[in-house]
């Protein structure tokens, strides 16, 4: 268990330069047990003195600014802290989120795989710009008007547990998904909006029509799963071995009807093959025998790099 005085401190510590942190924290440790001890020497119970002292000391963002000498003053003091918290946790999620979206319609709806990148990295940014200025304007006619949002007093309370070392970072998880949702796109999309055109002009879809009664289903349903499990794995925190099971299935439930497909040439389209000739001339072949490789490589790369990582996470908690 942590005392409130170890949560205080790690969220004191959090917004202070690294350098400093060391220094500080032993300082900080030393002036709040010396505030304890003298009103414990006064009578008073030890829990309730702890907790007055840290009320005393304050919101532990406004104490780690006076020791980093920095002023909290972008739209003013009074709401400062609250503008940056919510300005943090919008940033965080909404422009990821978007720019996911328009990547996915772009090469979708509007047909153009090869802008899908550059137009989810637009549109994130620009909802990114439009939550920063809206959020400040607001925050900023609330501090020159004298509003009051009636928000209760800081407490201890409100501390958050100690920061929990995590192996799976928000990025990580972010660009997995991302990944995930583009593959699962793409099986609508090659097969309405292919780039492939027959001789009058019609779109040929790239994979057999005929797998969307048998295998796209599944693959799809293993690409839905794989999402689900990016998420757990990022509530977790750390790779376990559940996890390493759970991700070698739908590794393997992915990858193993893809090999055959590609090896028994029911993958692609019939009709795409007859379309080009160096498909028909051998260079199915050799694509099929690169693909099988990728594939391979791709997956086995991922359940040691898995295995590898659940086993130090094992190791680091053991320790």
């Amino acid at each position: 268990m942590t005392t409130l005085t170890d949560r205080y401190l790690a969220a004191t510590l959090r917004a202070v330069p690294a350098p400093r942190r060391e220094e500080i924290a032993t300082e900080l440790r030393a002036a709040i047990a010396d505030m304890v001890d003298d009103r414990v020497g006064g009578g008073q119970d030890p829990t309730t003195a702890e907790r007055e002292v840290l009320t005393e000391l304050g919101h532990p963002e406004r104490l780690a600014a006076r020791y980093a000498d920095r002023r909290l003053q972008l739209i003013g003091p009074a709401y400062y802290l609250i503008w940056q918290r919510l300005l943090r946790r919008l940033l965080t999620v909404i422009p990821g989120v978007v720019g996911v979206v328009a990547g996915v319609a772009q090469a979708t709806v509007g047909d153009n795989p090869g802008g899908a990148i550059g137009s989810g990295i637009t549109a994130a940014f620009q909802t990114a710009v439009q939550i920063a200025f809206w959020v400040t304007l607001s925050f900023a006619i609330l501090e020159r008007t004298n509003a009051s949002l009636d928000l209760p007093e800081w407490n201890v309370d409100q501390l958050p547990e100690a920061p929990v070392e995590r192996d799976i970072r928000l990025p990580d998880t972010c660009a997995s998904v991302a990944m995930i949702l583009l593959t699962l796109a793409f099986l609508p999309w090659q097969h309405f909006r292919s780039w492939a055109r027959d001789s009058d002009d019609t779109r040929i879809p790239l994979l057999d029509p005929a797998l969307w009664t048998s295998w796209l289903p599944v693959l799809a349903a293993v690409l839905v799963a794989s999402v689900a499990l990016e998420l757990v794995k990022y509530r977790t925190g750390r790779w376990t071995w559940p996890l390493v099971g759970a991700n070698a299935l739908l590794d393997l439930a992915f990858a193993v009807p893809l090999i055959w497909l590609v090896l028994t040439d029911r993958l692609l389209n019939p009709d795409l093959v007859a379309r080009f000739d160096w498909l028909r001339d051998g260079g199915l072949d050799v694509a099929s025998r690169v693909t099988v490789v990728v594939i391979v490589a791709v997956t086995l790369w991922d359940l040691v790099d898995s295995a590898l990582k659940a086993r130090r996470s094992a190791t680091r908690t053991d320790a």
